[in-house]
C-alpha cells in the first residue's frame, strides 16, 4: 500500500487534524483504513485512536483521551522511524509527552495534539 498525504482521503485528514478537526480526520483516515492490508491497516487504527483521544480532549474527556493515546502509542511502537512516509519517531515522542501531561494532570485544554508529519514537508 502507498501512502499519499498530498491528495485524497490521507491528505483531507491530515488538514482536518492539523486544523484540530478530529473527528473529521478520523473519518477520513477511517475510509483507508476499513479496506487497508497489514500492516498498513494497523498503523492506520493507531493514527485514527490518536485523532479520537483529541476529540475527546476537546469534549473534556481526559481518562478517555488518556486511554486512546495509549493504545495508539502500544499499536505504533513496533513501526520504524518513517513508516508510511510520517516521521513516526517524533509521533511517539510527542504521544509520550502527552501521557505524561494527562498523567500530571495539567491543562489538558491546552495540549497541542501530538505532530503527524510527513517525511517530505
Amino acid at each position: 500500500m502507498t501512502f499519499d498525504w498530498t491528495h485524497g482521503p490521507l491528505a483531507d485528514g491530515l488538514r482536518d487534524y492539523d486544523a484540530a478537526r478530529f473527528f473529521e480526520a478520523h473519518e477520513a483516515w477511517e475510509s483507508v483504513w476499513l479496506p487497508a492490508p497489514q500492516p498498513e491497516k494497523l498503523f492506520l487504527q493507531g493514527l485514527i485512536q490518536v485523532t479520537v483521544a483529541f476529540h475527546h480532549l476537546q469534549r473534556n474527556n481526559a481518562v478517555g483521551a488518556t486511554r486512546l493515546l495509549t493504545a495508539a502509542l502500544r499499536k505504533l511502537e513496533p513501526y520504524p522511524p518513517d513508516f508510511g512516509g510520517l516521521d513516526v519517531a517524533l509521533l511517539r515522542d510527542d504521544i509520550r509527552a502527552r501521557l505524561d501531561s494527562l498523567t500530571a494532570d495539567a491543562a489538558t485544554t491546552e495540549l497541542p495534539a501530538p505532530r503527524i508529519l510527513p517525511r517530505s514537508l
